[in-house]
Order: C-alpha cells, then structure tokens, then sequence
C-alpha cells in the first residue's frame, strides 16, 4: 500500500502549483496499480511545520497587519496528532480500497481568524488585519520572508496556496478511519500544544531541517588547495583555561538564542542583507538550544560533519557568489584546551573574489571577536562549576 500526504483543495477550480503539483502526485499513485489511500490535509498546525511558524511569527511581529485578501478565504486546518492518527491508521485500511479522501480538523477558519486564535493561546492581544487587493503572492512572499524567518522560497508556494478556500468536502474518511479518541483537535488547543513543545525545546522535526533549493550543498573537501581550487580561509587559534568539555559545550550552543559571540550588530546586517535577496536570514534558529546532529539548520548555517566533543561543521546557506564554511574544534592542551576556527570560501568567479575582499576588513571584528568570547564563555562556564 501506498500512502499519500496530499494536500486539501476545491474542485473545478484554477489551483497554484504547488497544490496542483500535490493533486497529480496523488492522481499518478492512484492509476499506479498499487493499492493506495491519500489524505488530503490543509494547514498542519504543529510545532516545526513551516505552515504553522508563518502564522506564528508573522501574529508576534505584526500588531497591525495589512495582507493580501486571502486572509478572508476559509481554512480547515489540522493538528498534527490528528494528522499522524491518519497516516497510521492508513496501514490498517483494506488493501481494496485505493482512493483520496479528505481530513481536516473541527475548526473551519478565516485566516486572520487563525492569526488572532494564535494570538489569545500566546497571550497576545488580536491584532487589527486589513486585506489589501494589491498584494500579490510573489510581493506577500517577499514581506513573509522579511518579517518572518520563512525564506522566499518556501513561503511563495504557501502564499500561492491560501489563494484558494481549503476545506474538506465530505466525511467519506469515517468509514475509513474511526476519528482520534476524544474527537479531532480544535484549532486553539493545537497551537497551545505547539507552544509548549517549543518552550520545552522538544521539536522532533521541523522545516527549518529541510534543504533549501539553490544553496551549496557540496561537502568541504579535505584539502581544497592540493585539489586545485581557489580558496579564501580565516584561521583563529585561542588557547583557553577551559576544559575541552566546557569548550565543546559552548561551540555545540552556538547561535539561534546565545548568537555568535561576535558584534551582534553585524552579524544582524547580514542576515537582513541575506533577507533582502531571498535567503534564509539569522532568524532561523536552531531546533535544539544544546545538541545538534548532522542536517540541521542553524540560523544561515547547516551542521554538515560534528564529532562529539571536538568537530563542528556548518555549512553556509545564506546567499553568496560562492561556496562557504565555518569550522569550529577543541582540542585538548596543556593547562586547558585550545580553540581553532576556520572560516573557509570558495569564490566563484569575479563577484565571488570582490565579496570577499568586501568583507574582509569586517572578518577582524567577527572573526577575532568570535574566538576571544567563545573561550571566554567556556572558561566562565568552568569557574561557575568550581563555584557550584
């Protein structure tokens, strides 16, 4: 059997492309042969759905919101418990049944009906929306990936896709799969469980973790001058006090809420310039405040090689002509440990080596800035624990 996770939509309508593109996937698996069941879902309300943070981050930044007149179409929006009710319950359906059915929670809502419904479970006050017929999805992307720390690319086919009402059409999914017990997740309830996942920083998946099209994606490789490629590198040697244990502590807690232990106001710059042309901005964050695994994403970064208690490895995701890494080690020393950094770029063509040269003078604040506070911080950890 096949199961599908489409997406929710009207009939005999014009779609966007991406529910378009949802809609034939699931039309392709049906004719397949193959016994299959799609659940068409609209908005998945749950901590990391990227769906959700949209809603999350553009209700806390915004008290006032002009938006597009999509706000005022009508949204069924599911639970993600509801969500992973069905998905499971598909492998207990009968293997005759090969169809698409609809599941969506008990709430159907405005948009700006959801903005304000995450605002009273946030404690937030509702906040005033006035739908513009000017905005359009490509300009509502680009003030999403602006105000929120949705990059362009993911918020464009989700703003394409509040174009059209989402609701479900029939309850054909009761004879299918028996609803949740208790009965399906009201849509207020969703977002406090979201909440308090995020607060206790137990997000098991997010889309912050999914690639993000157009960024480098190539591993660092061992030795980029023997391979012959042109190479910029910023290398910061620090001795430290510290432990290697407190120093690895604070290397694998860097960015999202701590930041980056360099001139917080360029480090923001950035990743407003990277805003600006469709990144992903510092505001991603990281799903974890303390561990990290390799794939996931933190701020304009992505973990791309960790060695538990002496190798971090990001790769850059923010837009640049290029390809850029950042290495970060402890190493065990006498009296210590030691601190390498190693901020590694590969240019790409003209426009590459004129970036670099462009930020060059500012890579003493940060750079420098960075090696002195991160063992500084370490060995501020370690005297607390002799305190303690």
């Amino acid at each position: 059997r096949i199961v599908y996770l489409g997406g929710l939509h009207p009939d005999g309508v014009p779609l966007s492309p991406h529910l378009r593109s949802r809609v034939e996937v699931g039309r392709i698996l049906l004719d397949s042969g193959v016994p299959t069941l799609v659940l068409q879902a609209g908005v998945v309300i749950g901590s990391g759905s990227a769906s959700f943070e949209m809603v999350r981050h553009l209700t806390e930044v915004l008290p006032y919101m002009p938006a597009p007149k999509w706000v005022r179409n009508r949204i069924q929006p599911i639970a993600v418990r509801d969500v992973l009710h069905y998905l499971l319950g598909a492998a207990r359906v009968s293997a005759d049944i090969s169809q698409a059915v609809d599941i969506g929670g008990p709430d159907v809502l405005r948009y700006g009906q959801m903005m304000n419904g995450y605002a009273l479970e946030a404690g937030l006050r509702q906040r005033a929306i006035a739908a513009l017929p000017v905005l359009t999805p490509r300009l509502a992307s680009h003030w999403v990936n602006l105000v929120t720390p949705i990059p362009r690319r993911v918020a464009m086919p989700l703003v394409e896709s509040l174009q059209n009402e989402c609701i479900v059409k029939d309850s054909a999914i009761d004879a299918l799969i028996p609803p949740p017990e208790g009965g399906r997740t009201p849509y207020r309830t969703a977002v406090g469980l979201a909440l308090r996942r995020a607060e206790v920083d137990e997000i098991e998946t997010s889309w912050q973790d999914a690639d993000v099209l157009g960024v480098p994606s190539d591993p660092l490789p061992n030795d980029p001058e023997w391979a012959g490629q042109v190479v910029f590198t910023d290398v910061r040697t620090a001795h430290t006090s510290a432990s290697q244990e407190s120093l690895w502590r604070v290397i694998q807690g860097i960015g999202g809420e701590r930041g980056w232990y360099s001139n917080p106001l360029l480090w923001a710059i950035r990743g407003w310039m990277d805003k600006l042309v469709g990144g992903v901005g510092l505001r991603r964050g990281r799903r974890h405040r303390d561990r990290l695994l390799v794939g996931d994403a933190v701020d304009f970064w992505r973990v791309e090689a960790i060695e538990p208690g002496s190798l971090l490895r990001l790769r850059a995701e923010m837009r640049v002509p290029g390809k850029a890494w950042l290495e970060l080690r402890a190493r065990p020393d006498a009296d210590g440990s030691r601190y390498d950094q190693r901020a590694v770029f590969f240019p790409l063509g003209l426009a590459g080596r004129l970036y670099w040269l462009a930020v060059l003078p500012f890579h003493g604040f940060i750079f420098a800035g960075m090696a002195r506070s991160i063992t500084a911080a370490a060995e501020a950890a370690d005297a607390q624990a002799g305190t303690g």
